[in-house]
C-alpha cells in the first residue's frame, strides 16, 4: 500500500472488515466513535462494494480488543495524530457494557493499532 502523507493535526485510521479488507480514513481527535461510523457508513469504499452494507447503521469499531463506544473520541484513546492506528470494523447492534477495569495501553515502542488480535462475534 503506498504511503500517504497524513496531515499532523488527523489521524489516519486503517479500518479492517471481517473479511480482511482495509480502507483508510483520515479523522480529527475530536471525533467520536458514532461520528466515525456515520462517516463510513455515508461513504462506503468502492473496493467494499461486494461487501454487505447493514440494512442499518450498526457498525461497530473495536480497538485493542474493545468496543467503542458511541461518545468515546480518539483523543480520550491518546491516539498519535499524524500516524496511522489500526481498528477492526463489524456490524453489530448491541454493545457489552463498558469495562472500566484497566486502561488502555501502548506497547514499550509507542505503537498503537492491531496486534494480530481477532474478535469472536
Amino acid at each position: 500500500m503506498a504511503s500517504r502523507h497524513i496531515p499532523g493535526d488527523k489521524i489516519n485510521l486503517r479500518l479492517i472488515l471481517v473479511s480482511g479488507k482495509t480502507h483508510e480514513f483520515l479523522f480529527s481527535p475530536s471525533d467520536s466513535a458514532a461520528e466515525i461510523t456515520d462517516h463510513v457508513y455515508s461513504h462506503w469504499p468502492e473496493e467494499w462494494a461486494d461487501e454487505q452494507l447493514p440494512a442499518t447503521n450498526i457498525l461497530r469499531l473495536i480497538y485493542q480488543g474493545r468496543f467503542l463506544h458511541g461518545n468515546v473520541t480518539l483523543a480520550a484513546l491518546q491516539l498519535p495524530t499524524g500516524k496511522t492506528t489500526v481498528m477492526h470494523l463489524v456490524s453489530r447492534e448491541n454493545l457489552p457494557e463498558p469495562n472500566n477495569q484497566g486502561q488502555l495501553k501502548k506497547d514499550k515502542s509507542g505503537e498503537t493499532g492491531c496486534n494480530n488480535c481477532c474478535v469472536v462475534l
